[in-house]
């Protein structure tokens, strides 16, 4: 079997989401099964790293997609064009995306639709990209995975897609997420905080991820208690937007919060099991990754109680109101202070992260792409 694969989002150090999504499930699907061939369609020059083995072809075809006009380019001119060299059995696209233009069946991975229900989150080309182009990318596909339940039903009812042609294959995290012992933890809040106690998050800056309720609440949580409790910022300051920026700058105690930036997994399996809690508090998730990432890690997580985090996380998270500044503010007041409910949290979440693995992904995406072959 041959099966061309979008690698657009393999980028040497600027993995994210959907990006190590590609990169976990194609290595264990590659590397489990030598005998199909799969194609490696880049944008751009890639890495070796990313060629996983000998029946990985890689090929480069332009323009590089990172705008709309050249999206259209890229997927409906050189995707068809290369897909007719190699004649595959299946397109796979990890990132969702698919060709309007070519007859090989597909298999796109729509990981959610944030952008039918944020729309005014993104810039107006891309926004009017997504949502003239993905329903009809969900029709075309001869199959369509998703990463949770509710990113399935909620392709159903937005784009009335038969429930049959939708699998799911949850995320998994990386192996590399970990406790680790009480000395590696004073070790890296010195390192970084000075030997605070933190708060985290981790996600790329976008607003629909509720960052500017997240530092009301935090400026909140320092009014209301004494301590030296800080909050770090793991992500890219891509959608910095003026809400984000007043709601920062509002901040009595804006000299506790501490921006990261992107941080490679390295730093990150230090970084996660030493904060005190994951306050990840976004609107909307397709599944949230970092929720599992800091479950491994035995770090104690509070979560939304919309989209798909309650499935994600199911007992073994604070589940509240995204919307509630007081609410956010609550549980971090809980959290600090009672070290009994940070230790049954984390105990219930690496129970819960076990539900959840990269191989059980890999797995299922198989089984997705040999429907859709066969």
């Amino acid at each position: 079997m041959k099966i061309a694969v979008n690698t657009r989002l393999l980028i040497k150090n600027k993995l994210e989401g959907i990006g190590w999504f590609a990169y976990e499930t194609l290595k264990r699907i590659t590397g489990s099964h030598p005998e199909h061939q799969f194609y490696f369609l880049f944008d751009r020059p890639y890495d070796e790293s990313f060629v996983f083995g000998s029946n990985v072809t890689p090929i480069v075809i332009g323009p590089q997609a990172r705008h709309p006009f050249l999206f259209y380019l890229w997927f409906e001119k050189s995707i068809p064009k290369a897909l007719n060299k190699i004649v595959p059995d299946l397109f796979l696209s990890p990132d969702g995306y698919n060709s309007l233009s070519t007859k090989t069946p597909t298999l796109p991975v729509i990981h959610d639709l944030n952008f039918e229900h944020f729309p005014e989150q993104l810039p107006f080309l891309v926004r009017k990209y997504y949502k003239h182009y993905f329903p009809q990318f969900a029709h075309k596909a001869t199959r369509i995975a998703t990463v949770s339940e509710f990113s399935k039903s909620d392709i159903v009812s937005t784009y009335g897609i038969n429930p049959d042609k939708i699998d799911v294959v949850y995320n998994g995290a990386n192996e590399v997420y970990q406790p680790i012992n009480p000395e590696a933890i004073v070790e890296c809040r010195n390192q970084y905080t000075g030997g605070s106690p933190y708060f985290l998050f981790i996600g790329s800056l976008l607003p629909r991820k509720n960052i500017a309720n997240l530092f009301s609440a935090f400026d909140l949580f320092k009014q209301n208690a004494s301590n030296n409790i800080k909050l770090m910022i793991i992500g890219e300051k891509k959608w910095w937007t003026n809400e984000i920026k007043r709601s920062y700058e509002s901040m009595a105690h804006k000299d506790a919060v501490i921006f990261k930036g992107h941080t490679s997994p390295d730093e990150l399996k230090l970084l996660i099991p030493s904060a005190l809690a994951l306050t990840y508090v976004s609107f909307f998730e397709g599944f949230g990754i970092p929720i599992i990432e800091a479950m491994r890690c035995g770090t104690p997580v509070i979560t939304s109680n919309t989209s798909s985090m309650p499935e994600i996380a199911g007992d073994a998270a604070m589940l509240l109101d995204p919307n509630s500044v007081q609410s956010i503010a609550d549980a971090m007041i809980k959290i600090s202070a009672s070290e009994e409910l940070r230790k049954s949290l984390s105990e219930k979440g690496l129970t819960r992260a076990k539900d959840f693995s990269w191989n059980a992904t890999a797995d299922k995406l198989w089984d997705s792409i040999i429907k859709s072959c066969c």
